[in-house]
């Protein structure tokens, strides 16, 4: 199932359901295409310049996507000093790589262990490190799993195919406008050979969320 269904339930009326009568029917029922559709009669009436739109797009999948906090893991990984550092001034520590910004001023870096497993949560809106992760996820802005994750976090984690053993503690942080946070992921056994490159690849952004675990797809 899902992830994001399972935190949330969606619910479909009779009149939902599309008539080949209705003149939306004949757009593509794939969402890409129908953005692409959106996209070229947009730049038809000269509305959007597509190569600024390609910057953006590009800006937030590669520049501001999750790549740049899986370089941040990766490094804290293979580089216990740079971790050190990490852990201990997160907001310098980033912004020196160039990872700061708007949504990304004050952060925290958490660590996983094998006594605790952390969690990031807004309880109050969406708060999320933007510079390292890019756009939150959907189920991230969910009421249902901004208020499950407090009561019931280890069925929230089951929810995500994550299942920890019961000595594993489970801290979840709240994020705030004052103050947001990056799970550094426990390192995947076998991987002590592995480049900065190579390790960066197995850094999800659940993972760095706490809903996931690194290497795991």
């Amino acid at each position: 199932m899902d992830k994001a269904r399972k935190l949330g339930q969606v619910c479909i009326m009779p009149h939902d359901h599309p008539s080949h009568d209705d003149p939306h029917a004949l757009l593509p029922s794939d969402p890409a295409l129908r953005v692409k559709a959106l996209e070229t009669l947009l730049t038809k009436k000269g509305l959007i310049d597509p190569a600024a739109l390609d910057e953006i797009i590009d800006t937030y999948e590669n520049k501001i996507g999750p790549r740049n906090g899986a370089r941040v893991v990766a490094r804290a990984w293979s580089n216990p000093a740079f971790r050190d550092a990490l852990l201990k001034d997160a907001t310098a520590v980033v912004a020196d790589l160039g990872f700061y910004g708007r949504q990304g001023e004050h952060m925290m870096a958490v660590e996983n262990t094998d006594k605790v497993h952390n969690m990031v949560v807004c309880t109050l809106c969406s708060c999320y490190p933007w510079p390292l992760l890019g756009i939150p996820p959907g189920w991230y802005k969910s009421d249902a799993y901004r208020a499950r994750v407090v009561r019931e976090p280890r069925k929230v984690l089951a929810d995500f195919g994550v299942v920890l053993p019961e000595e594993t503690a489970v801290r979840v942080w709240d994020s705030t406008a004052e103050m947001r946070y990056l799970v550094i992921p426990q390192r995947p056994a076998g991987t002590e050979g592995m480049d900065e490159e190579a390790l960066m690849a197995l850094v999800s952004r659940d993972s760095m969320i706490g809903t996931g675990l690194a290497g795991a797809s």
